[in-house]
């Protein structure tokens, strides 16, 4: 298994992001429990799945810096292989 190093700061900074993000999805609960209307809770979960698109980007841009950058410096090209298959799955 693969691991990645990352700093205390970091890893503050993306839990952060990861408990703004329960948050929102704690208020969307509160919000169907106290029937809110239909168009505001889509618009919560659009806020909440930008929230999210925004996390795993900031990680995939991390991923590239750090990881595939040291792979490709160790000699293993086939990190590039591994990362086409995850943006693929972006898509």
């Amino acid at each position: 298994m693969n691991h990645t190093y990352r700093t205390d700061e970091t890893k503050k900074k993306l839990n952060d992001r990861i408990n703004r993000i329960k948050g929102q999805m704690n208020g969307i609960s509160k919000m169907i429990d106290k029937d809110r209307y239909c168009d505001d809770i889509l618009i919560q979960l659009s806020a909440i799945n930008n929230s999210l698109k925004s996390l795993a980007n900031e990680i995939l841009e991390n991923h590239l810096k750090n990881c595939v950058v040291s792979k490709i410096k160790e000699g293993d090209e086939s990190i590039i292989d591994d990362v086409m298959s995850l943006v693929k799955r972006f898509q």
